[in-house]
């Protein structure tokens, strides 16, 4: 990967993978993934967001892969994976989850998911999936919605219900260049998407990310998202699900955790993070990275391993 696609040191520089490989979706698309950390260890797998790549969770991987087997792909026209030859869909993202586990489990091994943003999305499109209930001990569903996401973000704030849709739906269909990393785009990076609180490290290490993705892929997953609707897939998730959600979210607010956890058939809680934006595996890689212990500690260890 190109430096420009991502910081190259300090916390938010992406390990060298012990695996890389190369995954065949059911479409024939091609999708980029990694292994870190021990193979016979409890296993992981992330799914990064919108605009994002595997090194977004480069803290988190960090972190885990000291004593989990983890991995991370990139989602199609994302990162290392080419753009999508077949369309754009949430099925065509549940189609990916599930060549991915395919080729980066072993028989019979199951898994903790987490998903940030559209990677929380790709959880719950896969909930009808029989390789879910197969795969999955449990869920963890990060600074993410289900529904009603140009409806109720908070990106542009003022003015009527209507234009502050319209206003949310445009953003989320432009395929305009972002450009070079400069401290004005820093800014409004920031602002968008990240807490009052964000660290310019932090600040730093997503925009480089959300600049590397390709302006095209960009507008034709904005506008999956703007028309999203999952709630009825997310009645259906068949293992037991946490949720972790930002309190300064403007992407997608706390109302959309709160949704989720109503929703859920076996919800776990909510974990409200105050002072966070969207980017919580940036800005909180140790409450992102301890709810996933957890849950391998509660839903995937035996009563031995626990031990």
């Amino acid at each position: 990967m190109s430096p420009r696609t991502h910081v190259t040191t300090g916390p938010f520089a992406p390990p060298a993978p012990r695996l890389e490989l190369d995954v065949t979706s059911a479409d024939g698309a091609r999708l980029y993934a990694e292994v870190h950390g021990p193979e016979d260890a409890p296993a992981v797998v992330l799914a990064h967001g919108w605009t994002c790549s595997t090194a977004f969770w480069a803290a988190v991987v960090k972190d885990l892969a000291v004593d989990h087997k983890v991995v991370v792909y990139d989602q199609r026209g994302h990162g290392r994976s080419p753009a999508s030859a077949t369309g754009y869909s949430t099925s065509l993202l549940a189609d990916d989850l599930g060549a991915v586990l395919q080729a980066a489990l072993g028989p019979g091994e199951r898994a903790v998911l987490a998903g940030h943003s559209m990677g929380a999305m790709t959880l719950m499109a896969a909930a009808d999936r029989p390789y879910l209930r197969e795969r999955a001990a449990a869920l963890l569903l990060c600074s993410t919605g289900a529904a009603k996401l140009k409806l109720e973000s908070r990106v542009f704030a003022v003015g009527p219900k209507a234009l502050r849709g319209w206003a949310h739906r445009t953003f989320l269909h432009s395929r305009l260049p972002l450009g070079p990393v400069t401290p004005v785009g820093k800014k409004l990076l920031r602002y968008a998407t990240m807490g009052p609180g964000a660290r310019p490290a932090e600040i730093e290490a997503c925009a480089y990310i959300v600049h590397a993705c390709p302006p095209k892929a960009r507008g034709r997953w904005g506008r999956v998202l703007s028309a999203l609707d999952l709630e009825a897939q997310v009645r259906r998730i068949p293992v037991p699900t946490a949720v972790i959600q930002g309190l300064a979210d403007r992407l997608t607010p706390a109302v959309h955790g709160r949704r989720l956890a109503a929703g859920l058939p076996d919800c776990l809680g909510v974990t409200e993070l105050p002072g966070m934006g969207h980017m919580t595996p940036v800005e909180a890689p140790d409450a992102v990275s301890g709810a996933i212990r957890g849950l391998v500690k509660g839903h995937l260890m035996t009563e031995g391993e626990r031990a």
